[in-house]
């Protein structure tokens, strides 16, 4: 009920990806929440198998280029943020790479490291320990710009991907018909709340990035994101399985 008591964390994937990826939704991804506030987003990062023997962007499109449909991508499933992130680079760099499912993010991992796959996107907090470890290189972030959390790993903006932007990120939600009145009360206590130091600590610590804002700005983000990804699913030809 739009009380103010009944809260959803919204996801790229639930407003804008599943809209795209499954035939028959139960929801509206727009019309059946009202929104509240961004809260904050991670960047994806872009990491290859040392077996592969690139050292940069420019040489895996290379690669790729010399190689059509021989190089692989792994993602936790079809239709995640992940796999998406696969297919907006595979558009962007105009490249053919398969997409290696798996359940989940454990599984594949190991298969990045030994060499079975070529490369993956991976949240950015996730992949540190990997990308430090030196167990697998890292070639760029999904955000415009540099990651506080890691400000060394250049943007796939910065190295001629121009514009690419694929984060996960999260907001606070509620039901569709909120008084207007408390969808104002829960932004304000929300921007309060993400403004605190301590808070932006933990998060940033987490490898998040706290972006409180109106809830007319996420509302317009929202429908860009979903329009984005309605395209690329669309392009990819991804089905939810």
């Amino acid at each position: 009920a739009p009380d103010g008591y009944t809260l959803l964390i919204g996801t790229v994937g639930i407003h804008a990806i599943n809209g795209a990826l499954y035939e028959k939704l139960s929801y509206d991804p727009i019309a059946d929440f009202t929104p509240i506030s961004f809260l904050a987003s991670t960047p994806n990062v872009l990491i290859v198998s040392k077996q592969l023997g690139v050292q940069s962007l420019k040489d895996l499109i290379a690669l790729a280029k010399a190689k059509p449909d021989e190089l692989t991508f792994g993602s936790s499933g079809t239709g995640t943020s992940i796999h998406m992130s696969g297919e907006l680079f595979k558009e962007m760099a105009g490249v053919q790479i398969r997409h290696i499912p798996y359940k989940g993010r454990a599984q594949s991992l190991p298969d990045l490291v030994s060499g079975r796959i070529s490369m993956l996107f991976d949240n950015l907090a996730s992949a540190l320990p990997l990308i430090k470890s030196n167990e697998v290189l890292a070639l760029g972030v999904t955000t415009l710009k540099r990651s506080p959390s890691a400000p060394e790993i250049p943007t796939l903006n910065e190295q001629g991907l121009k514009g690419f932007e694929a984060i996960s990120w999260f907001s606070l939600m509620a039901p569709a018909k909120l008084p207007r009145d408390i969808q104002m009360r829960l932004n304000q206590l929300t921007q309060q709340t993400l403004s605190k130091p301590e808070v932006r600590a933990k998060l940033m610590n987490g490898g998040l990035e706290p972006n409180p804002g109106s809830p007319e700005d996420l509302a317009r983000y929202i429908q860009l994101e979903s329009n984005k990804w309605r395209k690329i699913v669309q392009q990819s030809g991804a089905k939810a399985q």
